[in-house]
């Protein structure tokens, strides 16, 4: 029997829209707003403040961001820094940024994936989901918005 085509196989994935809810869950981030672009290479988190320090030998970054959620307080969170690379954002600029590797949540499916940490002020979206994160997992309609839904409730303390 021959392999499904690409057409016939695209059929079965998840459709999104130009605009998301997804989850971090490995950074206890139950929901963040995200822009699914599929001109950006990669995943990048826009954070408002980040450190790296030093565990057992390895290196760390802290960092703070606003989850895009309706008067939410900033969340916190920790990961290994798994590289450091140059990247270029849509305006030419070349910096070099911290990237991690965590769980994405997204359209009941859940994959490791890397992240690009950024300091950028005032974006609409806090986190961008760029092509290889959604290559081979979803489709997009750009016209559409929020397609897999509104964000669950937030945790009470």
């Amino acid at each position: 029997m021959a392999a499904p085509s690409p057409v016939e196989t695209a059929t079965d994935l998840p459709l999104l829209g130009w605009r998301e809810w997804l989850a971090l869950p490995a950074l206890g981030i139950v929901a963040v707003r995200a822009k699914v672009d599929t001109g950006a290479r990669s995943s990048s988190l826009h954070v408002e403040s980040q450190e790296t320090f030093h565990r057992d030998g390895v290196e760390w970054v802290r960092f703070g961001l606003d989850t895009g959620r309706y008067q939410a307080p900033l969340a916190f969170a920790e990961s290994p820094v798994l590289e450091r690379r140059e990247v270029t954002d849509s305006g030419g600029h070349r910096t070099e940024r911290i990237f991690i590797q965590t769980r994405l949540c997204l359209a009941g499916r859940q994959w490791e994936g890397e992240v690009n940490l950024a300091q950028r002020r005032n974006m609409l979206f806090p986190m961008l989901l760029g092509r290889t994160a959604l290559a081979g997992r979803f489709l997009v309609d750009p016209a559409a918005s929020f397609l897999q839904g509104e964000p669950p409730p937030e945790p009470t303390p």
